[in-house]
């Protein structure tokens, strides 16, 4: 069978002996509900989050009868927000692709005071000392659940531990016979997400992440990140900066869903993040339609990165890029 490139992860391999990554953190079984757990200890009246953002988020909000507004976010991926931002109010920045550094996030937090970091897809970015952060095992991992949460607050919630005996089939399924065959069960299983309440991680989930070999996944997405960077850079819309652990190669073009589909064609999975997003401006509609977040993760190696990279600068000569 042609090895794939990316989608969604097999079951994640595990060691014996491993450092603990994200010890100190409070475990939980989705981002979404760790995002309900700081508004709940909180008690904060008001959220501000992006209009380029997962529908489940919203979902989750109006669900839940949060208040909420959407602003935009400029070409360095910072919020247009120059409202005053009320003691009982809070921004919820999102650190797309790891590209905002801590240095970055840190002024945010001077600027609006109250500010929650989603650092879903910058695993591997330190947390910063009294500041909501919120990171994701699932996105980096093939583990059924889980999610992180960093907070100061001493007030803690009382949860039900969750159970995810039964959400291994399209993980065991990838890796016995691929991606396609068991898509579905994935799909599925998000959208049993969205009905899912907030409860801690789940003890299956919790065994798998303690036996992870972190530094080899970071040292392995760090390579594959950078060696794309050195073949693509000058195709990319973007300037991005050196990224350890990188969650993807975000590579902006200006025809990602042509791309996108040749890419599939060859084995090679790009998802499109959060499409049908509404009321977005000339630079989110961009990133909506024409990003391409190329799979630079543990499961691959420069060989594999090569075959993906050779496959794009193809298209650069047929003049598909730009």
């Amino acid at each position: 069978m042609k090895k794939e490139i990316g989608g969604y992860f097999s079951l994640e391999k595990t060691i014996t002996n491993t450092s603990i990554y994200h010890e100190k953190a409070i475990k939980l079984n989705l981002s979404r509900n760790a995002l309900l757990y700081i508004l709940r200890i909180r008690n904060y009246k008001k959220l501000y989050i992006p209009f380029f953002l997962c529908n489940s988020i919203e979902d989750s909000l109006k669900k839940n009868n949060i208040n909420f507004t959407k602003y935009h976010i400029n070409k360095k991926f910072l919020p247009i927000l120059t409202k005053r931002i009320a003691n009982d109010e809070c921004v919820y920045v999102v650190n797309y692709y790891g590209l905002l550094d801590n240095k970055t996030l840190r002024e945010l937090q001077k600027r609006y005071k109250n500010i929650i970091i989603d650092n879903v897809q910058a695993f591997f970015q330190k947390p910063i000392r009294n500041i909501d952060t919120i990171y994701s095992y699932r996105k980096f991992f093939g583990v059924p659940d889980g999610s992180l949460l960093y907070t100061n607050s001493l007030k803690r919630l009382s949860l039900n531990e969750d159970n995810s005996e039964l959400r291994f089939k399209h993980l065991i399924g990838r890796q016995v016979d691929g991606a396609q065959k068991h898509y579905e069960e994935f799909q599925n299983l998000e959208l049993y997400f969205n009905e899912l309440n907030l409860l801690r991680i789940s003890k299956e989930t919790n065994e798998i992440t303690s036996h992870i070999d972190y530094m080899t996944a970071r040292r392995k997405r760090s390579k594959n990140f950078l060696y794309l960077s050195k073949k693509l850079s000058n195709a990319n819309k973007l300037s991005l900066p050196k990224i350890h652990g990188a969650f993807c190669y975000p590579l902006l073009v200006s025809d990602g869903n042509t791309l996108r589909n040749m890419l599939i064609k060859n084995g090679i999975f790009v998802p499109k993040y959060w499409p049908n997003l509404e009321d977005l401006n000339k630079f989110e509609e961009q990133l909506a339609n024409n990003i391409l977040p190329i799979p630079c993760d543990q499961r691959y190696n420069v060989v594999d990165m090569k075959q993906v990279s050779d496959i794009l600068l193809e298209e650069i000569k047929n003049g598909h890029l730009r």
